[in-house]
C-alpha cells in the first residue's frame, strides 16, 4: 500500500496554512497528508506514511531556565537535556507542559509544525534529521504531516544545528 492510499491531501491549519504563505511555500500545501485518525506519536505517524521512523521530525518544547526552546529532533531519538542545556548556555532545561506548549506555539502537543508558531522562539534542530532527504513534520494538528528536505525546513525554523540526541551504551 502506498502513501496515497492510506492518507488524504488536506490543508493546514489555518495558522501553519498562513506561515507556508508567508515563507512563499503554499506549494506545501498540496503535500500535506490528513490521516483518519491522529498520529499522535513518531511511530504512529511513520507506520501511517510509510517511512522510517527516523524521518519523522518531532517539534518539542522545552523551557530553558523558563524561557521556551523548541527542539526538533528525528522521531527515533530522544532529546538530551544535557547536550540542550551546554548548547544554550542553561542552567536548568525542563520538558513544557501542554498549556506552555500551546501557549507558545499555538497548537497542541502531537501537532506542533517546526514553524508558524505565536511566538519567536530559539530553535535548535539536532544534526541526526540532516541525515535524510526527506523529513515528515506536523502541519498544525494531530491528524495531518507535511514532507520537506530537512535543511529547508531547519532554515524556515531559523534553528541551529546541533547535536542534541541521547545516546544509547
Amino acid at each position: 500500500m502506498t502513501t496515497s492510499d492510506r492518507t488524504e491531501t488536506a490543508a493546514a491549519h489555518p495558522r501553519f496554512a498562513e506561515a507556508l504563505r508567508e515563507l512563499g511555500l503554499d506549494e506545501v500545501n498540496g503535500r500535506i497528508r490528513r490521516f483518519p485518525e491522529a498520529t499522535r506519536t513518531a511511530a504512529e505517524a511513520a507506520a501511517a506514511i510509510g517511512c522510517e521512523l527516523s524521518q519523522i521530525c518531532k517539534s518539542l518544547i522545552f523551557a530553558a531556565d523558563g524561557v521556551p526552546v523548541l527542539v526538533l529532533m528525528d522521531g527515533a531519538s530522544r532529546v538530551d537535556l544535557g547536550l540542550v542545556r551546554e548548547a544554550l548556555g542553561a542552567q536548568n532545561v525542563t520538558r513544557a507542559d501542554a498549556r506552555a506548549v500551546r501557549e507558545t506555539t499555538g497548537y497542541a502537543i502531537g501537532g506542533v509544525p517546526p514553524f508558524g508558531h505565536l511566538t519567536r522562539t530559539r530553535v535548535l534542530a539536532d544534526r541526526g534529521l540532516l541525515e535524510h532527504d526527506v523529513v515528515w513534520a506536523a502541519a498544525g494538528n494531530p491528524h495531518a504531516v507535511f514532507p520537506m528536505d530537512p535543511e529547508t525546513l531547519v532554515a524556515h525554523a531559523g534553528g541551529t544545528v546541533v547535536d542534541v540526541r541521547e545516546r544509547t551504551a
